[in-house]
């Protein structure tokens, strides 16, 4: 006969391996369903615009100076990052010196010092360096215009000079992140292979990157800033560009949350429990226009025609809501916004007879080619907003074409300028883009600098004004802030008066998330912390 005296012994040990199961810690997903068709770069420098800096820059990466994206009650601030305190040299004023914090890690192990800002800024601005990135310097290299040098002081302290003197200079500094150069090394000086074994010092660890289908960030517990430690182990971004289909996946529970939910399913996913979450969101939807020689928008009239032509109102509508008419580059209730005294209305009358003193009417319409995206600015939906937009001008006399192009090959246009030949070769004399305008330098100044006529920045019309000049250059040699608000606020009134651009809406960021998450702050910025997020 056969001994069964071991059953027990199994038995017993069944009810033990489950109480020690049940004590493990059961992982927590946050599934997002991001609007991007791909998986922005994951190597330190995000493509895909600002909002590309929520999900893989700012998660596995850090800045030096960072940015309060926390926050939802007021806009955000610059914070310390990777640099504990930064300050200008009062004998020279080009001269910043940043004291970098100790005890930093890099996801791989390695310590974060000075050797490793120098690395990354030769990633990004040396185009001699091994580890120069095109890819990445693309992305970066207009949003720090004013680097002009830079050196290791000691082990945690790094000097910046910059081109001229700029009081708002720290400004830029969120958008630059810091990769690990130990782990580029492990991984055969090769940023391709560097994109799926990413390293940083972020809240964030990447786990898996699918490009096109998915990327999986795992929680960094042994992050520097213990106020910042994610409250969801794992958060997977899946790239749904299709708003529908966004919204589908939210209503089947395939993902947890959604941005930018297409406004006509907002009812069923408010009845369905989903919850809407937006905010005051310093992001605009305009019309840069060209006012290089030969451009259909050098005269003044034609542009101020332009922006009494829009039923702004009527956007709204068409968005369900998801919008503010806008009356300038920034929202009425920015610091900077001045006293302008041309008022952005919808005003037809006065429009048309601005176009018949132009030259312009029903017998001889102003032609123009617009570069648009088929979608991907945040919010904003694209072509049904620029089909509107395209009626209401056409009703004025200014016939608008589209050249519609991928979201990319728009931001490629954007920093070629005006006069690249992406643009000049195509007739292309005005865009299409979704602006951040949360600081000084992202709202105002890098569009209307003469200095930073493209190739040198992002002023993609040639705008050049000795007066504006004259101002900004008394903004970068002021440190205090009130004076620089004063001041900032003259640039915008500037803008309005001279009809830069057509200002159409702001957007409010929308977001649908699912009962089961808690804790999503939505900042007043392109830039989010996803750390906050509670499944």
């Amino acid at each position: 006969m056969h001994s069964y005296k071991w059953i027990p012994r199994l038995l017993m040990a069944v009810p033990l391996a489950l109480s020690l199961h049940s004590g493990l810690h059961a992982e927590t997903v946050a599934r997002y369903g991001i609007s991007m068709a791909d998986i922005p770069l994951t190597t330190g420098q995000p493509d895909r615009g600002a909002g590309a800096y929520q999900f893989t820059g700012h998660t596995i990466y850090d800045p030096l100076v960072a940015w309060e994206a926390n926050i939802d009650s007021r806009p955000g601030k610059l914070v310390p990052g990777l640099a504990t305190e930064w300050k200008v040299d009062p004998k020279d004023n080009k001269k910043w010196t940043f004291t970098l914090r100790k005890g930093v890690k890099f996801h791989d192990g390695s310590e974060f010092k000075a050797d490793a800002v120098i690395w990354n800024l030769d990633k990004v601005l040396a185009d001699k360096s091994p580890q120069f990135d095109a890819k990445q310097s693309a992305q970066v290299r207009p949003r720090i215009p004013s680097i002009a040098s830079y050196k290791k002081i000691s082990d945690y302290v790094v000097e910046i000079t910059t081109k001229d003197v700029d009081a708002l200079f720290p400004y830029q500094l969120p958008w630059f992140l810091i990769s690990s150069p130990a782990q580029w090394e492990k991984v055969g000086k090769d940023w391709n292979k560097f994109a799926s074994q990413a390293s940083g010092t972020g809240p964030f660890k990447l786990d898996k990157l699918v490009p096109r289908e998915r990327a999986e960030l795992v929680k960094n517990a042994a992050y520097w800033d213990k106020t910042r430690i994610a409250k969801t182990d794992r958060i997977i971004l899946l790239p749904i560009p299709d708003a529908l289909t966004r919204a589908n996946a939210l209503l089947n529970g395939q993902v947890d949350i959604i941005e930018t939910p297409p406004p006509d399913v907002l009812p069923q996913l408010k009845s369905s429990g989903f919850k809407l979450v937006t905010n005051v969101t310093p992001h605009v939807w305009p019309y840069h226009f060209s006012t290089f020689p030969g451009s259909p928008w050098t005269d003044i009239r034609v542009r101020k025609a332009a922006n009494l032509a829009i039923d702004r109102d009527g956007i709204v509508a068409l968005m369900n809501g998801l919008a503010t008419p806008a009356v300038g580059q920034l929202d009425k209730t920015s610091t900077w916004f001045g006293n302008p005294t041309f008022k952005i209305k919808y005003d037809v009358a006065a429009a048309r007879a601005l176009m018949a003193q132009a030259g312009y009417g029903p017998s001889k319409p102003l032609k123009a080619k617009i570069a648009i995206a088929q979608g991907g600015t945040g919010q904003m939906l694209s072509l049904p907003m620029n089909e509107y937009i395209q009626q209401s001008l056409a009703e004025i006399g200014i016939q608008v074409e589209f050249e519609v192009v991928e979201l990319e090959t728009l931001y490629l246009k954007w920093r070629s300028g005006a006069k690249g030949d992406i643009n000049a070769s195509k007739g292309v004399t005005g865009l299409n883009l979704g602006y951040v305008t949360a600081d000084p330098f992202y709202a105002l100044t890098r569009f209307v600098d003469s200095r930073y006529i493209a190739p040198n920045g992002v002023n993609w019309g040639g705008y050049s004004n000795p007066k504006m000049d004259a101002m900004l250059d008394q903004i970068r040699t002021s440190f205090d802030v009130k004076t620089q608000d004063k001041l900032l606020a003259q640039v915008h009134q500037t803008m309005v008066d001279d009809a830069l651009m057509l200002w159409v809406v702001h957007d409010v960021n929308p977001h649908a998330i699912s009962p089961k998450v808690k804790g999503f702050v939505q900042a007043q910025h392109w830039f989010q912390d996803l750390t906050t997020i509670r499944m």
